[in-house]
Order: structure tokens, then sequence, then C-alpha cells
């Protein structure tokens, strides 16, 4: 039975508890939370703590913070040679304090405290300095996840830099979209079929071969029609950037 601790009691701190919770060979020991009424919905009040001097021995240590936390978290830490992961997509694994073995356990997805997740559907990024911890982090990923990758800190980097553009901006330009609709007395639920398509063709197809739209097909007249109807001057500019990203690329290719 590997133990383990969670620091932490946010989005992704949540989601691990609850994807745990669920198998026999991890044994969460306790989580360690700044106000425990925000996990006594999922715990025992009695595995929570709020207190560093009061953490139990465990096998791993995840700390599950905002970035600009996650040193400082580290370094409070009251012990030595523990293995200590963190879950931060753009934080290096040397950013860790040194007092302790470093390790990181990041989950490449977007994760919402009121939206469940098939965590085994989620990837896993896993990091650490020897092979005996990489090995136990590797065992503790796979109990929770069939995709689990061994990335390096530079290239994890990478994929969170692509991640932004494939999730939070693509997020974004939904919200433009139900702007778009609400502004014309258009429901947006019209177009909800359509995002759920678009993301189902690339699981078969590469992006570039599941492109299509007007600056695809180079049509101009389509494409000044639709900056005639974006009066709000940050939409039409994303607009015209995307655009010629689009035309770009074409040529590229």
């Amino acid at each position: 039975m590997i133990k383990v601790v969670i620091i932490g009691a946010g989005n992704v701190a949540q989601h691990l508890i609850l994807a745990f919770q669920k198998k026999s060979g991890i044994d969460l020991i306790q989580v360690v939370a700044r106000n425990k009424s925000n996990l006594t919905h999922l715990l025992n009040a009695t595995t929570i703590t709020s207190d560093f001097s009061e953490l139990k021995e465990a096998d791993l240590y995840i700390i599950c913070v905002s970035d600009d936390a996650i040193l400082s978290v580290s370094e409070s830490l009251p012990f030595k040679d523990k293995l200590v992961a963190h879950t931060s997509g753009s934080v290096a694994l040397e950013d860790l304090s040194d007092a302790n073995r470093k390790a990181v356990f990041y989950p490449l997805q977007t994760l919402s405290k009121k939206k469940e997740v098939n965590f085994k559907e989620v990837p896993l990024c896993i990091e650490a300095q020897n092979e005996a911890d990489l090995k136990l982090l590797s065992a503790v990923a796979k109990s929770i996840s069939d995709k689990v990758f061994e990335v390096n800190s530079e290239q994890r980097k990478s994929l969170h830099v692509a991640a932004v553009f494939v999730s939070n901006f693509v997020n974004h330009l939904y919200q433009l979209g139900s702007v778009i609709c609400e502004e014309h007395h258009v429901p947006f639920e019209i177009l909800k079929p359509l995002i759920l398509e678009t993301a189902q063709k690339v699981q078969v197809l590469t992006p570039e071969a599941a492109q299509t739209g007007p600056a695809k097909r180079k049509d101009t007249t389509t494409i000044n029609k639709h900056l005639a109807i974006l009066t709000d001057e940050n939409q039409a500019a994303i607009y015209k950037i995307l655009t010629k990203s689009i035309i770009d690329n074409d040529k590229k290719l």
C-alpha cells in the first residue's frame, strides 16, 4: 500500500482526492488545507489538517497549490529526504525545495470542482530525480490513469503552452461566440453539435486535415462579410489574426 499525502484544497487536489479514494493500492492518509471546510464534503475531518507540524509519514507528498506558492510550501515541510511532487505544468522540477527529493505529478486536463472527470482518461506527466522515485511515481500514476508519460521539465513547459492554445484560448473563443449569438438573439445551443464534431474530428484527423472554413478556402467575400458584422474591435482583431494565421499556415504546407 502506497501512502500519499495531498497538500492543497483546490481543483486539482479535489480531483486527486476523488481518484485516490477509488483505488485500493493507494492509501490517502492525510490532506493539508488552510480551511478544512473546503474538503469536509469529500473527507472525514480527522483526515484533514491545517498544520504542517501534524504531517504524517508518507511515501509521497503531492503539492497542489498555485504556481507562485509551490516553493514556499515545499520549504515549509518539516522533514527532509522525502519524495515531494508538485502538480504544475509550468514550474520546473528544480523549483522545489532542495530539502527533499523532487518530483512532478502533472495532470494535463482542465479541471473544475463542479465537473466530474474520468481520471483514467487524464494524461499524467511524471518526472523525478532518480529511477526509484520515478518507479514509485509511475505506480501511483498508473493506479488512477491509463495515460502516464515520462516528461521532463522543458517538455512539460511546452505542453503547458500547447494546452493553453487548445483549451483556454479555445474556450475563450466559445465565450466570444456566445456573446455574438446573444447580441443577435440566436441561442448558443445551436453551435454545440458543431463544437462537439470539431473536437471529435481531431481524434481521427490531424488538425491540418480537419481545418475548414472561409480562411481555409481563402473566401475573401465571406471574410469581409463577417468583419462587417463584428462591430467589437477586439472580436474583429482576433478574427483577423486567426484568419491570417490559417492562411499563412496553408502557405507553409
